[in-house]
């Protein structure tokens, strides 16, 4: 017998496949380096327990706030909240399925015009609005865990919510994550931006791991 999934519990089960930390991640600590055009520069970094960070050790202020996003990022994708906190009062539809076998997850209610792609139970395209942009977001390369799958490749692009339009160049990111202490743990990114036909690469390393 065939069950069929709705369209809310297909994108539930992409959503609840996430990796993210446990309510006993202790927290860690780390050295940071920062190499982009503009030079190289470390700092020290820290995520607690609460997942709240701090970064130090850095006085050049555009490096610093640089870092302290990337900090920002790796937290907000690694949060547990459920599914219910996240999209509770959103409604989910079908839309098409594309060449690679996605299929697009259309929301209504409170996040209506955003939308989704998932893939082999991996959501694998996010198209949200986000303050007065739009960001769509592809992913093409995937860590799959026994504890949830982790993105390793992905592309973002922010539109104008009207015209529809690119608001700048795609970035590209490229992660490589370590299990270290029983968590997995960023340990590289490479960002690739593009503006004006000018490619950009930033690089960040994470090392120096200790945990809390």
């Amino acid at each position: 017998m065939t069950l069929t999934l709705t369209a809310e519990e297909l994108f539930k089960s992409a959503y609840e496949n996430r990796y993210t930390w446990d309510k006993n991640f202790p927290g860690y600590t780390c050295d940071i380096t920062l190499t982009n055009p503009q030079g190289s520069y470390t700092a020290k970094g820290e995520i607690k327990a609460s997942l709240q960070f701090e970064v130090s050790g850095i006085e050049d202020e555009t490096a610093k706030k640089a870092i302290t996003s990337q900090l920002w990022e790796i937290t907000i994708h690694r949060v547990n909240h459920s599914f219910e906190k996240s999209h509770g009062e959103n409604t989910f539809t079908f839309g098409e399925k594309d060449e690679n076998g996605a299929i697009e997850i259309l929301v209504g209610g409170a996040g209506e015009g955003n939308k989704y792609k998932v893939n082999n139970n991996v959501v694998s395209f996010v198209y949200r609005k986000i303050g007065n942009s739009i960001v769509a977001i592809n992913t093409f390369g995937v860590l799959n865990t026994d504890e949830g799958y982790l993105s390793e490749g992905y592309d973002s692009i922010y539109l104008d919510p009207e015209s529809k339009q690119p608001k700048g160049g795609k970035t590209v990111f490229q992660d490589t994550f370590e299990k270290i202490n029983g968590y997995y743990i960023l340990t590289h990114r490479t960002i690739t931006s593009e503006e004006n036909g000018q490619l950009t690469i930033t690089e960040y390393k994470f090392t120096n791991i200790v945990f809390g």
